[in-house]
């Protein structure tokens, strides 16, 4: 189709030369919009299980400008038993300044995770045990976050950091995530990608252990890409482990249904992962 486009063009070119001028002045435009699709096999944020280990079908649109602001909505189903109780939606709004000098790049930004018709009340009391089930926080799950990147080639190195509540967890302002990541270019539509990251959940404790919110979590995938569409395939895996039992549930366990009773399931929300996908950005 598209070099279809451009021989029409090179027509044009003979007969309408003022076409062709607007052409120009369009292709020259300091506006860009484009937008993205996926199915995932499963979805994990900064490795913990989102959609208790059942497909996601995820999608987003972005706005840039040539000075190198941005905009832009990204969406995902959810589990509300990942933490998000009467939410099956996750809908992220975004902005920031994106720039780049040769193989250097900076990256500047606003984030807020907003989860449609949830309720964090429904949350308190529940049997299992997960950063999200002693809350009194009110209202929706949400989360707000600023962050800066780096980036140099295929490496990349970001700092999030919550400016209230990390999803509204009382007291957990000032919650971190740092994220390695590489994205390495192998030709021929093939790439390889891997990450590292650390999260560190601030005043936030279950008993006598103030750090079992805190982990890291890990990633090695590759890639190849058809005609603009992407396959993916990548093991996602995290140190956020425990006994996943009713009795004595570990801190990332997650059930599929609040309140956690008779004929809940919990599942390992750290546990290790293959995830198959297909995307393609439009």
């Amino acid at each position: 189709m598209r070099k279809t486009l451009l021989s029409f063009g090179a027509v044009a070119a003979l007969a309408i030369p003022s076409f062709v001028s607007a052409q120009t002045t369009a292709a020259q435009s300091p506006h860009s919009l484009s937008g993205n699709a996926g199915l995932f096999s499963s979805y994990r944020f900064r490795g913990i299980d989102q959609t208790f280990g059942k497909p996601a079908i995820q999608g987003g649109i972005d706005y840039s400008h040539a000075s190198g602001l941005y905009l832009g909505n990204w969406n995902s189903n959810v589990s509300e038993g990942a933490g998000f109780p009467a939410a099956n939606l996750e809908m992220d709004f975004y902005g920031g300044w994106k720039k780049s000098w040769g193989d250097f790049g900076l990256d500047v930004g606003f984030i807020y995770y907003y989860y449609p018709g949830s309720d964090a009340n429904l949350a308190a009391g529940t049997s299992f045990a997960s950063p999200h089930s002693a809350r009194t926080h009110t209202g929706l799950v949400d989360n707000k976050e600023i962050y800066i990147g780096a980036s140099w080639k295929w490496l990349a190195l970001k700092y999030s950091h919550a400016t209230d509540d990390y999803f509204s967890l009382p007291g957990t302002k000032g919650s971190h995530y740092v994220d390695l990541s590489a994205n390495y270019d192998l030709g021929d539509g093939w790439g390889v990608n891997g990450h590292i990251g650390s999260f560190r959940l601030k005043n936030w404790s279950v008993g006598t252990d103030a750090t079992n919110g805190n982990y890291t979590d890990y990633r090695i995938g590759v890639t190849k890409d058809v005609s603009g569409w992407v396959f993916g395939a990548s093991y996602i895996d995290t140190n956020a482990k425990g006994s996943c039992n009713l009795a004595n549930p570990g801190f990332y366990c997650f059930a599929n249904q609040l309140p956690a009773g008779a004929g809940a399931k919990l599942k390992d929300a750290g546990r290790g992962i293959l995830i198959v996908s297909v995307s393609k950005t439009f």
